[in-house]
């Protein structure tokens, strides 16, 4: 009942620095696993679109597992299992760099990729068949009109679920933790446990969070609003 909030003591000095070098590493982390998801997502919606029955299948297979299945549990596998399911020169890789902000961008990538993969295909079907049709009359391959024709449409469609499930990562990241990333939530725990400035800590990490997801939200809005006015005219 006697506890005394000392807020300048979790934002300046060395506990200060502390919130800022995670915050580092969350933006790092969150980039990165942006882009490689949207790569790998791109890829496993147009697996699911061909008419190879093999690709067809694993596309789906892996959107159903990662979908389903908890991060968490994810990131705990990839954490004490990549020696046994990755290729033994990207575990080295690994091992020599940082292997724990590997195993959490490569958790973050899966994870999402799969949701990213199903915003893609929703976006492709939204698109008429018939450009797809004239596409390949027209001398083009199934690739060179997914590329060409189909996709940058599609992107434009789902450019606001996309960005959400970018804020999603974003927001799921702060689960790298429990492997020992030094992330924003890394951070606000060791404060708790050096100063027992738990409260504040926390306090000042869910601002930070909060405020990159109002930001989003805000650049989402205006895109909504821009894009509806694009189509009005």
């Amino acid at each position: 009942m006697n506890y005394q909030f000392n807020w300048q003591a979790v934002i300046t000095g060395e506990y200060g620095q502390w919130i800022m070098d995670g915050l580092l590493i969350t933006l790092q982390i969150s980039a990165v696993s942006i882009v490689l998801s949207l790569v790998l997502g791109t890829l496993i919606a147009v697996m699911r679109l061909t008419k190879v029955r093999l690709l067809e299948w694993l596309a789906l297979a892996y959107t159903e597992f990662f979908r389903n299945t908890p991060l968490l549990v994810q990131l705990f596998f990839w954490y004490f299992g990549s020696h046994a399911v990755l290729p033994e020169f990207v575990n080295t890789w690994l091992y020599e760099h940082d292997f724990e902000f590997g195993a959490g961008v490569i958790s973050l990538t899966v994870y999402t990729s799969a949701f990213i993969a199903e915003e893609i295909r929703s976006g492709i079907f939204a698109i008429p068949k018939t450009q797809l049709e004239a596409s390949r009359a027209c001398g083009l391959s199934f690739l060179q009109a997914m590329h060409h024709v189909i996709l940058p449409q599609a992107f434009r469609i789902i450019i606001p679920p996309l960005i959400s499930q970018f804020l999603n990562l974003i927001k799921n990241s702060s689960l790298v933790m429990t492997i020992g990333v030094m992330d924003l939530m890394y951070m606000a725990r060791q404060i708790e446990s050096y100063a027992g400035r738990g409260f504040e800590a926390f306090t000042v990490i869910l601002i930070i969070y909060l405020t990159i997801s109002l930001a989003v939200s805000f650049l989402i809005t205006q895109y909504n609003k821009r894009f509806l006015r694009q189509i009005a005219y």
